[in-house]
């Protein structure tokens, strides 16, 4: 497709982190007759694989909605980074910034779950980010915050309920600063299964059954909000079975930084 018309764009404004705030004709302007690609991703198929030397990405991957979108490790099989709505990812694999120096181990990007994406062409990224001083200063602090989101998961013990709140706080501290969350009541919502958790945890899902359970009896967590009858929830908004409600971010913080005799609640008898 040509550029998107300004309906996509103002929906991308209001929802990607990145873009937030520009206004749309700087946008249309940057854009100029560069193609775009709004997609639809499928959850088990590869989207690309990042790392790879020699072989950079053209475009920059915008999460309209669904998701979330996973980075696997190849040598660990492990999670390292996972973009839920409002997010974008790629930038690391673009001839751009940080991209340029940036090197690890080749890893497998998908879609946990079916994925609208906007591609964003590097020759709009580039304009943008050298003639757009907010806009740089955002790009810039993506690739902090995957840092930071892989600093959480080194402090990833062994011991279960520190492993879990690892990539909780991991979650927090990323959906904070990109301005998405919490919520009016102060509620971290994520969508979250036990099988995502277990992978990028390195415990098995038994394990994380049980710490989550534990979780949730002292408050940390809560279960999903009850819906108020007569009132019709949008598609995002609505509880699924993969739903975890963070209801005690300063709590799990103290989890977090624990140790074995710490943690009260754990083992659960």
């Amino acid at each position: 497709m040509d550029c998107p018309d300004r309906a996509l764009l103002q929906h991308l404004v209001e929802v990607c982190f990145l873009f937030r705030g520009l206004p749309v004709d700087t946008l249309v302007q940057a854009w100029g007759d560069a193609p775009a690609a709004l997609e639809k991703l499928y959850s088990n198929r590869p989207v690309f694989t990042a790392f790879r030397p020699g072989e950079p990405l053209d475009s920059l991957y915008t999460v309209l909605g669904g998701g979330p979108v996973i980075i696997r490790s190849a040598p660990l099989d492990r999670i390292i980074a996972i973009t839920y709505t409002g997010g974008c990812f790629g930038m690391r694999s673009l001839p751009l910034s940080y991209g340029l120096i940036f090197k690890a181990f080749p890893s497998q990007v998908e879609a946990y779950k079916t994925t609208d994406v906007l591609r964003i062409p590097l020759t709009v990224v580039s304009h943008l980010y050298e003639t757009q001083g907010d806009f740089r200063d955002r790009y810039h602090l993506l690739f902090e915050l995957r840092e930071k989101f892989q600093y959480h998961l080194l402090n990833c013990s062994a011991y279960p309920p520190q492993a879990v709140a690892s990539l909780l706080r991991a979650l927090i501290y990323q959906e904070r600063a990109l301005g998405h969350q919490p919520d009016a009541q102060g509620i971290y919502r994520f969508d979250l299964p036990v099988d995502l958790i277990a992978r990028a945890s390195q415990l098995n899902q038994r394990t994380v059954e049980q710490v989550l359970k534990g979780m949730q009896q002292v408050g940390l967590t809560q279960a999903a909000p009850e819906v108020t009858p007569g009132v019709d929830r949008s598609a995002g908004d609505r509880p699924s079975s993969d739903s975890l409600y963070v209801a005690d971010p300063e709590g799990m913080k103290e989890v977090y930084s624990a140790t074995r005799d710490k943690v009260a609640w754990w083992p659960l008898r």
